[in-house]
């Protein structure tokens, strides 16, 4: 790969590599690219300056070409920004094999800063103070410094005509920079949201100023856009949209966000109050994917004429497609992610670019649509055929592990400092749109030195947040005894004697036992009947799983989480468990204080903070529970080797792939009586409220994994239906994206 070496041959190596990564890219948009690039700098060893230049260079344009990972001495990197200019056109000449005498020129050039330290003093980083009052706003602005911001703005105030002035001049034109550079991939999302920051700062200083001269200025600046977002009915995650509307803001466009929870009829009359040119619907779990079909649907059926955007964790340009855009005859554009957004927005506000936006759009979802059917055809097998073929265990020589204590016990404000230590940080990162695992990010050649100081930013604040107690953790688990029937785990009163439930349970009519197991359509085809002895122990609740029917090449069984719990016709007695967990609650506050200081980042980074102890929480009972469960006592796991799952048994929630029915968590919630116990609430869409909770079931079995139910078929369905005494018409709207088959 080594360019600039003389012979006539290598000078193109390096723009090859672009693009042979474009093509790669384009191709086969899967498949990873990773390069070698300090060797691309070996001409210059010796010259740190012209082979960091040189590194930083080929990165950027990698990356933009493509490739997803750089093999590279992170010490030999410059800010691709900081590069001299001058040594940047000789460099690039080189790369990109823009003249024939470049690597002469070059290397001519090099001997001049061959010897140029990287060594910069005190007084030379503060030097951007001496600039005119327009460059000192715009230098806060790009690097998102907020502690001479007010002095400034009022400075710029005395300068210009007017208040309104500094906005639409030099405040406007930083953040124009700023947009162009992270449109670009110079800038990441944490300095974005920084920027953002000193931007709401300035024009909350100035904002008396403008209200008092308001008649003189002449109205204020018209955005770009006008764009109503709302988190939907049912669902209380915004992190991501607070995100977007925060780097769309710093393109100009004005947005109204309306909160977490928001019903279709409220969002469409704010977009009527506010003339909204787009309407922005987030969400997280799978149910709110229903609700954004339900407000395009009331879009079209109320006339609406804007583009709808759709994004959220659980989103994507294949269910946008197939499920929401036939709703609404406007553009419908899922957007991936913060980077994406303006993007997407600008071409939608421009005249000329959105047509031709618009057909690219459309055709993209015809072709999702198609591939959609085509994958609905996929060898689903009937349900009975999964129930025979279902996930075996040979019970007789399985050792089920005895909990500690059963029923349930309650954690009440437990100690945030001990959670911390459960953290996986490599979510965070992702989070603020910055790629890699932790902690190999910190040292990553693009985003590390970003990440270091975002790191920095979180464990000082969650310093504060721990020493200050601003977040509370709750939380609640336990034990129950508990059998599998079928499909199905029934969860028995813990006061029952064990012993005297598996006589009991040897006493019953063995034969009728196996005849509904082993020929499920001699009843129905569910895998079930109501085998369970009326003189065994009370069952308490019962929870309902989903089996298993894509046949793959190679599958042996189909999974149902009821296979890793002992099936009552064994005569054994077995345990389930389950928990409920948050860490956020008393956030309310901190996010209003923020908010009040017009500071996005902090707001963001409380929030980010609050999921990622949720999730340590979670991990950190589960090592307990497995300790108390008596299996686990022996783990000596770090915590990578926790983040990595490294033990046995598995903690599934309802709503993820193993159980996609949030319903469930209703019954998980009254088993565990947990809104009493932790303050967690559920909406009308089971989502719970504070977001950073997390609640699921805990099994024991030694072959216990995760998997993904993925499609089903409508007998399965209408089984399911049936067990959970509900419509079917309601349990598939419940599971439409489980559904193999149109409803």
């Amino acid at each position: 790969l080594t360019v600039a070496t003389g012979i006539e041959e290598h000078n193109p190596y390096a723009v090859n590599f672009f693009e042979a990564t474009r093509r790669i890219r384009q191709k086969y948009p899967l498949m990873k690219i990773s390069g070698g690039v300090s060797n691309v700098s070996f001409s210059f060893r010796g010259n740190d300056v012209v082979r960091e230049a040189m590194n930083s260079a080929f990165l950027y344009h990698a990356i933009q070409a493509g490739m997803d990972m750089g093999i590279v001495n992170p010490t030999q990197l410059a800010v691709y920004e900081e590069i001299d200019k001058t040594l940047l056109g000789y460099v690039e000449d080189v790369l990109l094999n823009r003249r024939p005498d470049a690597t002469e020129r070059l290397v001519e050039y090099s001997e001049t800063v061959k010897k140029q330290g990287k060594v910069t003093t005190a007084a030379e980083e503060e030097a951007w103070r001496k600039g005119t009052v327009e460059e000192r706003l715009s230098h806060a602005l790009v690097k998102g410094i907020v502690e001479f911001i007010d002095a400034d703005t009022e400075e710029a105030r005395q300068k210009l005509p007017a208040p309104l002035d500094v906005i639409q001049g030099p405040l406007m034109d930083g953040m124009n920079v700023v947009g162009e550079l992270f449109g670009q991939g110079k800038m990441f999302l944490p300095q974005v949201i920084k920027s953002a920051r000193v931007m709401k700062k300035a024009v909350a200083y100035l904002f008396p100023f403008m209200e008092a001269e308001k008649a003189k200025a002449g109205g204020t600046k018209k955005p770009r856009a006008r764009i109503v977002m709302a988190t939907v009915k049912g669902d209380v995650h915004d992190i991501g949209k607070n995100i977007v509307g925060v780097v769309l803001g710093c393109n100009n466009y004005e947005v109204i966000d309306l909160g977490v929870m928001v019903p279709s009829e409220k969002i469409l009359a704010a977009a009527r109050e506010h003339q909204a040119d787009m309407i922005g619907l987030s969400g997280l779990i799978t149910p709110s994917l229903d609700e954004m079909v339900h407000v395009a649907r009331e879009m079209q059926r109320e006339g609406f004429d804007v583009p709808l955007l759709i994004g959220g964790a659980t989103t994507s340009s294949k269910h946008t497609s197939v499920r929401i855009a036939p709703a609404y005859k406007q553009p419908v554009v899922h957007v991936l992610d913060a980077s994406q957004s303006v993007g997407v927005v600008g071409n939608l506000i421009d005249d000329h670019l959105k047509p031709i936006f618009d057909v690219k759009n459309r055709e993209a979802q015809e072709r999702d649509r198609k591939n959609f059917a085509d994958r609905q055809q996929k060898t689903l097998v009937p349900y009975a055929e999964a129930c025979r073929r279902k996930f075996a265990t040979d019970w007789k020589s399985v050792e089920i592990a005895t909990p500690e204590f059963l029923g349930r016990k309650v954690l009440d404000n437990f100690p945030l400092a001990e959670i911390v230590p459960f953290i996986d940080w490599s979510p965070f990162f992702q989070t603020w749109e910055l790629k890699g695992k932790y902690p190999a990010i910190l040292k990553d050649p693009t985003v590390g030195e970003e990440a270091t100081k975002l790191f920095a930013d979180a464990r000082q604040l969650l310093d504060q947040i721990i020493e200050n107690q601003w977040l509370h953790a709750n939380g609640v688990y336990g034990f129950w005894p508990a059998n599998s029937i079928g499909d199905d785990i029934v969860v028995y009163d813990p006061q029952g004697r064990a012993e005297d439930r598996e006589s009991r349970i040897e006493d019953r009519d063995e034969k009728a036992v196996r005849s509904t197991i082993h020929n499920p359509q001699s009843t129905s085809p569910n895998c079930l009947s109501s085998i369970l002895d009326p003189r065994s122990s009370t069952p308490l609740t019962r929870f309902h799983t989903l089996r298993q029917q894509w046949e793959r090449k190679g599958t042996s069984d189909f999974h149902a989480l009821a296979d890793f719990i002992a099936p009552a016709e064994t005569g054994r007695v077995d345990y389930l468990g389950a928990f409920a967990v948050t860490t956020g609650l008393g956030i309310e506050p901190v996010l209003e204080r923020f908010q009040k200081e017009h500071d996005d980042y902090q707001s963001i980074l409380t929030k980010a903070l609050a999921d990622r102890l949720a999730e340590a929480f979670a991990e950190l009972l589960h090592a307990r529970v497995r300790r108390e469960w008596g299996y686990g006592k022996t783990e000596n796991l770090q915590p990578e080797d926790l983040i990595e799952e490294k033990y046995r048994g598995i903690r599934p929630a309802p709503g993820y792939p193993a159980c996609p029915d949030h319903t469930e968590k209703r019954i998980l919630f009254d088993l565990l009586q947990a809104e009493e116990a932790t303050g967690i609430q559920l909406t009308e869409s089971f989502a719970m409220y504070p977001a950073a909770s997390v609640s699921g079931l805990y099994f024991a079995h030694p072959q216990a994994r995760y998997f993904s139910v993925d499609r089903l078929t409508k007998d399965q369905v209408e089984a399911y239906a049936e067990r959970k005494g509900m419509p079917v018409s309601e349990i598939e709207r419940w599971l439409s994206p489980n559904l193999g088959y149109e409803p």
